[in-house]
C-alpha cells in the first residue's frame, strides 16, 4: 500500500462537507466516504437528489422524476420537468465582496465585487439580446482569462444561449474548426493579450474569424492590449464599454429545462475536427456543486484559482465555483514570466486557499528544483489541485517536501467529455503517494479488463457502468448520436468507457496509467505510457519524454523521445541508464528498443504532448488537423528518421 503524504485531524475530518454530508446520508466511521460513494453509486437518483436539496439549487419549478430511463446509457433522463437558470445560481450574492480578481502577468490587478458581477452581466445581456440572441443561440468567444469572459458567459447564460470559447493563442483555423461548427451569433473577442514579456496584437486574426462567420451579427471588442482602442477594426465591432450603455437593465434569468445546453466545449481534434461536445446546464451546475463543495470543501468566500485558458474545460470548471459562493482569482499570462515565482506570488498575495495547476507545471518545478517555500509561506492555501496529465509520484514527493507540508494534493482526472471529474480527492481521507484518492460520488466508476469484468489491483480501462447528470447531450450536427455512441459505448454497450487506462487500489485509490488509445502492446502485453514516464522523467538529464509503438517485424516495438536539458546531448551510457531505470522500475517488456532526441516535442492547444500525432508520423500516416497543435513543426523532426528504419 502506498505510503501516506497527508491525513487531516479527526477535528478537520469532521468539519469538511464531505463527512458532514456522508454522515447526513447514514455513514459514520473511518471508511463513512467510501460507503457514501458506494451508496451514490448504487443509487443514483437518491444521491443526486439529495445533492439538488443539500446545495440548495435555485429553480423555478423542481422536477416532477429524478431519474427517468435509469437503465439507458445514453438516454436516461434527469431531472424531468424542472426549470432553472445556470447563471442564476452562480450569482447567488449581490453585495461588496469580491467575486473574481484579475492578475494579469505584468502585474495588473482588478477587482469586481458581486453587485459589480451582477450589473456587469445584465449589461452584457442587454447587448446580447440587442444583437438578437436568444435562446438556443450561441455566443463565441476568442478571450484570454479575464473578468470579461466571465461576465459575457454569465450573461449568455441567463438568456438561455449557448458558451463557447476559444483562448488567443489559437490560430485562425482553429477558431474556425470549432465555431465553423456551431454558427455562433456574436462573437465576443480580444484585441491581443500578453505572454512572456511580449504584447501580441490579435486584431488581424480577428478580422479573419469575423470574415469566415457569416452567423455572425456583432463583435464585442474587449481592448484589453490598448485599452484606447477602436473597435472599427472589425466588422459589425462595438466595444465592450459601449455594449449596453445606459441604464442597466434588471437582470432576469430564462428558465430552462435541465437539459438545456449550457456550453459546447471541443475534443483536441489531433485525428481530425474537434468534435463539438454539447453539455446541459443542469447536469454541469450538479456535478460542479458536488466537485467544488464535496470534493475540494470550498466555502464561501475562499479564493480559489486554476491557471487555465478558456480553450481548457478547467475555465469552465473554475467558473462553476461562483456557485459555492468562492472567490475567483483569474490569471493569464505565462506561469513562468519573468520567473518560477510568478504564480506562487500570486497565491500568497491574494491568499489563495485552493491552488489549482498542472501536472506537467508541477513536474517542471520539480526537474529545475525550484522550492516555493524557501520564498512564500503560503499560509491560506490548503489544497493543491492538478490534472491535465498523471501526477507521478515523484511529484506527489516535490509537493510536500518543496511547496508545503500539511496541504491537501488533490489529483484529479476526468476531461473535456464530461466537464469535470471521474476521480478526484477526498477532503477527509489520507493522501497516497502516487494516488488519486477517490472516484466521484454519484459516479459508477470501475476498472473493468477487457473480456468486462471489474478488477482491482490490475490495470484495465477506466469505465463508468451508469447515467450519471453531467454526460454530454450529444455531439453538434450528430442528429442520431452515432459518433456520440461511437466515442464512448463502442467497446461495452451501454457503458461508458472514457480510455484512460488505469488502475484500482487495494485502498480505493487510483492510479491513472496513460490514455487507452496511447497503450502500447508489444509482445500481447499491453503497457501505459505513463508506466514510462514515470520512470524516464526521474533521470535528471531528461526534461520530458513521449513514447510510442511503431509497428515492427510483425508486432510493436516501443520507441521513446525525450527532451534533454540544455547542452545535454544523448549518447550510449545515458541510454543505457534510461533502460536500466526502465526495467529495474517498469518491467523488462517495459524498456523501449529505440532512445531518440529531439529538441521540442508536439503539443495540443491544451498544452498536452500528443502522442497520436507522433505515431501517425513515424508510420507515414498524415496528421488529420495540425490545426489542433500549438507546436506543429515540431512534427518535423520525427519524419524519416534513420534510427526507426532497423
Amino acid at each position: 500500500m502506498s505510503t501516506i503524504l497527508w491525513q487531516p485531524s479527526p477535528e478537520q475530518i469532521g468539519h469538511t462537507q464531505i463527512r458532514q454530508f456522508a454522515v447526513a446520508a447514514g455513514f459514520t466511521g473511518a471508511d463513512a466516504e467510501e460507503r457514501l460513494w458506494q451508496w451514490s453509486a448504487d443509487q443514483p437518483a437518491a444521491f443526486w437528489e439529495a445533492i439538488w436539496t443539500t446545495m440548495g439549487v435555485r429553480a423555478a419549478r423542481p422536477a416532477e422524476v429524478v431519474l427517468e430511463n435509469p437503465t439507458a446509457m445514453p438516454g436516461a433522463r434527469w431531472f424531468v420537468g424542472a426549470r432553472l437558470n445556470y447563471a442564476e445560481n452562480l450569482l447567488r450574492r449581490r453585495d461588496d465582496t469580491p467575486a473574481l480578481i484579475f492578475r494579469g502577468e505584468d502585474g495588473s490587478r482588478r477587482e469586481v465585487s458581486w453587485a459589480c458581477l451582477h450589473e456587469e452581466v445584465a449589461r452584457i445581456a442587454a447587448a446580447l439580446r440587442s444583437a438578437g440572441v436568444g435562446v438556443g443561440d450561441r455566443v463565441g468567444a476568442y478571450l484570454p482569462n479575464l473578468p470579461e469572459a466571465v461576465i459575457a458567459m454569465l450573461a449568455t447564460s441567463s438568456l438561455g444561449a449557448v458558451w463557447s470559447s476559444c483562448s488567443p493563442d489559437f490560430g485562425v483555423p482553429g477558431v474556425l474548426d470549432r465555431f465553423g461548427q456551431i454558427e455562433p451569433k456574436v462573437l465576443v473577442a480580444v484585441d491581443g493579450y500578453h505572454y512572456a514579456g511580449k504584447a501580441i496584437d490579435i486584431t488581424a486574426k480577428v478580422q479573419e474569424v469575423r470574415a469566415a462567420l457569416p452567423s455572425v451579427r456583432q463583435v464585442i471588442v474587449v481592448p484589453f492590449l490598448d485599452p484606447r482602442r477602436d473597435a472599427g477594426f472589425v466588422a459589425d465591432g462595438l466595444r465592450w464599454d459601449e455594449a449596453g450603455r445606459g441604464e442597466v437593465p434588471e437582470l432576469t434569468f430564462a428558465q430552462l429545462p435541465f437539459n438545456h445546453p449550457l456550453y459546447v466545449l471541443y475534443s483536441s481534434g489531433t485525428t481530425g475536427k474537434p468534435k463539438a461536445i454539447v453539455h446541459g446546464q443542469g447536469g454541469t451546475l450538479l456535478q460542479h456543486l458536488k466537485e467544488h463543495r464535496l470534493h475540494s470543501d470550498i466555502r464561501p468566500g475562499e479564493r480559489v484559482f486554476y491557471f487555465t485558458t478558456c480553450g481548457w474545460m478547467m475555465w469552465n470548471w473554475l467558473v462553476g465555483a461562483l456557485a459555492a459562493e468562492a472567490t475567483l482569482v483569474l490569471f493569464d499570462g505565462n506561469p513562468f514570466h519573468p520567473g518560477p515565482e510568478a504564480l506562487w506570488q500570486l497565491a500568497e498575495q491574494e491568499q489563495v486557499a485552493v491552488f489549482g495547476i498542472s501536472a506537467k507545471y508541477i513536474d517542471t518545478l520539480r526537474k529545475y528544483d525550484y522550492r516555493p517555500r524557501e520564498g512564500f509561506h503560503l499560509k491560506a492555501m490548503r489544497a493543491i489541485l492538478s490534472t491535465g496529465s498523471p501526477l507521478l509520484p515523484e511529484s506527489f514527493d516535490y509537493v510536500y517536501k518543496s511547496v508545503k507540508r500539511e496541504v491537501q494534493l488533490i489529483s484529479m482526472s476526468g476531461g473535456t467529455d464530461i466537464i469535470s471529474c471521474f476521480v478526484l480527492g477526498n477532503p477527509a481521507g489520507p493522501v497516497r503517494r502516487g494516488e488519486i484518492q477517490m472516484r466521484g460520488l454519484g459516479m459508477a466508476v470501475e476498472i473493468w479488463n477487457d473480456e468486462g469484468r471489474p478488477v482491482r489491483g490490475e490495470k484495465g480501462e477506466l469505465v463508468c457502468t451508469k447515467p450519471f447528470p453531467c454526460m454530454p447531450l450529444g455531439f453538434w450536427n450528430d442528429p442520431d448520436g452515432t459518433r456520440y455512441r461511437a466515442a464512448y459505448f463502442e467497446k461495452f454497450p451501454g457503458v461508458w468507457c472514457h480510455g484512460d487506462y488505469a488502475e484500482l487500489t487495494e485502498s480505493g485509490g487510483i492510479i491513472i496509467h496513460g490514455r487507452s488509445d496511447a497503450v502500447l502492446n508489444p509482445g500481447g502485453v499491453r503497457i501505459g505510457t505513463a508506466e514510462i514516464y514515470r520512470q524516464v522523467e526521474r533521470i535528471d538529464e531528461v526534461l520530458e519524454a513521449l513514447c510510442v509503438g511503431q509497428d515492427w517485424d510483425g508486432d510493436v516495438r516501443v520507441v521513446l523521445f525525450v527532451r534533454l536539458r540544455p547542452g545535454v546531448t544523448l549518447d550510449d551510457p545515458l541510454r543505457e541508464r534510461i533502460r536500466r531505470r526502465i526495467r529495474d522500475h517498469a518491467s523488462p517488456r517495459h524498456v523501449p528498443a529505440r532512445i531518440i532526441q529531439v529538441t521540442d516535442l508536439p503539443r495540443t492547444l491544451s498544452g498536452k504532448i500528443t502522442e497520436l500525432a507522433v505515431r501517425d508520423v513515424i508510420h507515414g500516416r498524415r496528421v488529420k488537423n495540425t490545426e489542433a497543435l500549438q507546436n506543429p513543426d515540431a512534427l518535423a523532426a520525427f519524419r524519416d528518421l534513420p534510427e526507426l528504419r532497423n
